[in-house]
């Protein structure tokens, strides 16, 4: 059986974190790559909206921002799991991307740019000036997961380090199968071609709105999800993850990401 270059590239993604941990000096080395895993899945959001369908946004934090102070607060005010926090937050983020992609999508280049910037800073405001909820500046405590517990319970046995290495990881590579199998679906298609030219998208028969959408909205799930799993793993959460530096730290990310391609 052949295998495809989309499947070689998960095998060699997942065989380096596999692999990686037996060339670690000390422990310290889990979490650094833990925190590499997060921010991989959250630029993999932002390739597939500007790498297929060559939108710009500058306020994707704000997603993570969401994502992550779900994970804070509906385990405490909901009595949701951590693991249904996460969705909470995706869903919530995907919500709102579609609230607010549909009129900002009409714009383009810098002005789209811009606009996200816009929805980004509102979300750093709000978790800023809600002290009562969000605690304000001085940031939150998140509550424990309780899942590495229960993987004690079954006889693994793991460092913290190593629960978050493994966790973030399994998450960075379906996050990635996910993206890839987008890339040759047809959705993918049509948004490679509407990064080509909106114009001749159109006219081949292209919803180009609908696509736009469809890439602003599943790139807000996957910053979501990648500011969940921050806010899970330092079990503390600030403000900051909605800040605008932490977007510009994810388009270049991104930017980097495709040069060294």
């Amino acid at each position: 059986m052949r295998i495809s270059s989309k499947h070689w590239t998960l095998i060699v993604l997942a065989a380096l974190i596999a692999i990686a941990p037996l060339f670690f000096p000390s422990g310290y080395y889990f979490r650094v790559g833990s925190t590499i895993f997060v921010n991989a899945l959250a630029v993999t959001g932002i390739v597939i909206l500007t790498g297929y369908a060559g939108q710009i946004s500058l306020g994707h934090a704000g997603f993570a921002g969401i994502g992550g102070y779900a994970c804070a607060l509906a385990p405490v005010h909901l009595g949701l799991p951590s693991a249904l926090s996460v969705v909470l937050g995706a869903a919530v983020s995907g919500a709102l991307a579609w609230l607010v992609g549909r009129p900002i999508l009409r714009l383009k280049g810098y002005y789209l740019g811009v606009a996200s910037l816009g929805f980004g800073i509102l979300v750093a405001m709000v978790l800023n000036n809600e002290r009562q909820l969000t605690k304000g500046p001085d940031g939150i405590a998140v509550p424990d997961p309780g899942l590495r517990s229960l993987i004690k319970g079954w006889g693994l046995d793991l460092s913290n380090g190593q629960f978050w290495y493994a966790m973030t990881g399994i998450a960075l590579v379906i996050g990635a199968w996910l993206a890839l199998n987008l890339y040759h679906s047809p959705t993918g298609r049509a948004l490679r071609a509407l990064h080509g030219s909106e114009i001749a998208a159109g006219t081949v028969g292209i919803d180009v709105a609908g696509a736009k959408l469809k890439a602003f909205v599943v790139s807000a799930v996957y910053a979501s999800v990648s500011g969940s799993l921050l806010a899970l793993q330092n079990r503390f959460i600030t403000p900051d993850i909605a800040g605008f530096m932490h977007s510009i730290e994810m388009v270049t990310m991104a930017v980097l990401g495709v040069k060294i391609q």
